[in-house]
């Protein structure tokens, strides 16, 4: 009997319905990892994921304004880029934001988990990076990224992952990492998060590592280069210049590692709320600390940063803080 027939699971029964999701997907990427693919890049072809289902849709009644990109952001922030600053998403061609790439694997995977999403519970909304959004009328709402780190994927590099969030009455309760070419998979039960090497593995559970500052800190990010010129270039390399150690690429990897204890702080932009939903429970409930720049509310993705505890996150949020205030007093300066 479908699920959906049933009384309101509970997250038990959706922590379990999201690993029989990561299998089949698993299934549907392995056979075209490593092997020659047909690459189309989004950004030049227009076939944004958007039109493919109801577009214009919400997540559904409970949780609807959370992963489509207007959570609890009441307020105007340094996280929303100003008029005098470059969007990355509208740079020249040859910017690493103009390649925006999507393959058979890519396609399938996402249309397999949507599939089996819609025939067990049909009141959950669903939104996805390659077919859009379906609305629902439940509380739930799933987030899904069917290959993180595509162009990872291309390159033949084993940094990409299966990304399944899932949200209640818009919170992010649940989240989702597989990499099946490693055999490692990451998961948040909404109190824990664990990982596994193997799918006969023992679960172990994942913690955040102390780090008492910058100076002291590992750091990350996918790509230096999607870095907006000007306030988010020169956060990047402010960031960079105070670390003990920088090391770039990664994409979900790289925020499954800081919720194991082995990177400090990752900071990101450009990110879409399918890159980040899943993710933001796996390092809280590993004891980080997930937001926007200024310290809001991560869901809707854009700029992004993770650290593996409060204390080093508070130092971060100081430094971006400083150098938007930098920039502001350079902008309204008087010309001699």
């Amino acid at each position: 009997m479908p699920v959906a027939a049933q009384n309101q699971p509970t997250l038990e029964d959706l922590l379990e319905f999201a690993h029989r999701l990561a299998d089949l997907s698993a299934d549907a990427i392995f056979p075209h990892f490593r092997k020659a693919l047909l690459v189309e890049n989004k950004a030049a072809t227009g076939s944004a994921a958007a039109g493919a289902a109801d577009s214009g849709a919400t997540t559904g009644a409970a949780g609807s304004e959370a992963a489509g990109g207007a959570a609890a952001a009441a307020k105007p922030d340094s996280n929303a880029k100003t008029e005098t600053e470059t969007d990355p998403e509208t740079t020249k061609t040859g910017h690493p934001a103009c390649y925006d790439p999507v393959t058979i694997a890519d396609r399938a995977a996402e249309q397999i988990i949507r599939n089996s999403l819609i025939e067990s519970f049909p009141g959950h909304g669903i939104i996805g990076e390659e077919y859009g959004n379906h609305s629902g009328s439940d509380r739930y709402s799933w987030v899904i990224d069917p290959i993180d780190g595509t162009r990872s994927f291309i390159m033949g590099y084993p940094i990409w992952g299966t990304l399944i969030g899932l949200m209640d009455d818009g919170k992010t309760v649940m989240g989702m990492m597989n990499q099946p070419f490693t055999g490692e998979l990451f998961w948040s039960d909404g109190r824990q998060s664990f990982c596994r090497h193997g799918s006969n593995g023992p679960a172990q559970l994942m913690t955040t590592r102390p780090c008492a500052s910058i100076a002291q800190a590992v750091f990350s990010t996918t790509d230096p280069f999607l870095f907006a010129p000007g306030y988010e270039s020169q956060c990047f390399e402010a960031l960079r210049g105070k670390a003990a150690m920088s090391r770039f690429g990664g994409d979900c990897y790289g925020y499954c590692m800081l919720s194991a204890g082995l990177i400090d702080i990752i900071l990101e932009s450009a990110l879409k709320p399918y890159d980040i939903v899943a993710l933001i429970p796996i390092v809280e409930q590993a004891g980080g600390v997930i937001t926007s720049w200024d310290g809001g509310s991560a869901v809707n993705g854009d700029r992004v940063l993770a650290s593996g505890n409060a204390r080093l996150h508070e130092e971060v949020l100081r430094l971006l803080a400083a150098q938007a205030e930098h920039n502001t007093r350079g902008l309204h300066a008087s010309p001699r």
